[in-house]
């Protein structure tokens, strides 16, 4: 899956705050993403985070 930093993820399930967009913000093995509604950051596995991804919207390039 083609999953860059600064893309806005759309996820299937919401965060607790009820937003379902996050922002990536490191990607590797786990990806660091921030949620767009409450600002956390949290840690999660490559494997979870494809498994859950609804929608993927591109970073503005230039």
């Amino acid at each position: 899956m083609d999953v860059r930093v600064g893309d806005k993820l759309v996820m299937k399930k919401n965060h607790p705050c009820g937003s379902n967009e996050f922002d990536v913000l490191r990607i590797g093995m786990d990806f660091r993403i921030r949620c767009v509604g409450c600002g956390r950051e949290v840690m999660v596995p490559r494997v979870k985070v494809e498994k859950n991804i609804k929608r993927i919207v591109r970073a503005q390039e230039g």
